[in-house]
């Protein structure tokens, strides 16, 4: 047997034996879908640099740089659809296998793909929609994105008159205190953490998989390329995601 298929025979049996899996996913699961990664070699961080939170706070030509960039990848977002890696995540915590997904991703593939929302933490959190700063009202990027290709200035709320940014985590900005502690729970109490299309070069999100790996869980590495938490796994693919999900879970 090959050594592909030795791995693939392992992972399908720690699926099958853990009773309480957590997914960890990164950029990795969704550029099968379109979306390009940030850090690879023609990412997102080759075409633009990222503006950092204070910047985009204090200076409104940085503030409207951020809004170019964000839509100049908006089609991407908007028009991706989950593949066979997400639909797989998905029906494993449908069916109770999995317990949460754990995602660096912003991209929302994974509430597209039937995952509860209870059943997501958003560590980096969303793009796909906006919110205030100041009054945290939700405001929805058609609206924005209209304005500002009209004005070429980003709106302000209409509300509060506070600033308006994607409901992410910036480069200079603090990680949500509940979702990080929520991710720690879940992290303790897993069995099985499989970590999916991650570099796993970004802390504090990446200090979970060894966290868990730690506190006893089984740890699994499937990413395309290999990673520096790689001599920490109990198991490590360096294959397609897609395919591979699905395949062993028997999705399409």
């Amino acid at each position: 047997m090959k050594n592909s298929e030795q791995n693939m025979t392992r992972l399908a049996q720690l699926l099958k034996n853990s009773e309480r899996i957590v997914f960890f996913t990164g950029a990795g699961i969704s550029t099968e879908s379109g979306i390009p990664d940030f850090r690879s070699k023609g990412g997102i961080w080759e075409k633009f640099k990222p503006v950092m939170f204070q910047d985009f706070i204090e200076n409104t030509d940085c503030r409207n740089e951020y809004w170019r960039q964000r839509f100049f990848r908006h089609d991407d977002m908007i028009e991706a659809e989950p593949n066979r890696g997400h639909r797989a995540v998905s029906s494993l915590i449908r069916r109770g296998k999995a317990s949460v997904v754990i995602t660096q991703n912003t991209d929302g593939l994974h509430q597209k793909s039937g995952v509860p929302e209870k059943n997501i933490i958003e560590l980096h959190g969303n793009s796909t929609y906006a919110t205030c700063l100041t009054c945290n009202l939700r405001h929805e990027l058609e609206w924005i994105r209209e304005i500002y290709l009209k004005d070429g200035l980003a709106p302000n709320c209409p509300d509060c008159g506070g600033i308006i940014k994607t409901a992410t985590v910036s480069f200079g900005q603090s990680m949500p205190k509940e979702k990080m502690r929520a991710a720690q729970i879940e992290t303790l109490a897993c069995d099985l953490m499989v970590a999916v299309g991650s570099s796993l070069k970004v802390f504090p999100a990446a200090s979970f998989p060894i966290t868990a790996r730690q506190n006893g869980a089984q740890l699994v590495i499937l990413n395309r390329d290999p990673t520096d938490l790689d001599k920490y796994a109990n198991l490590v693919l360096n294959e397609e995601i897609g395919p591979t999900l699905g395949d062993l879970v028997g999705v399409n």
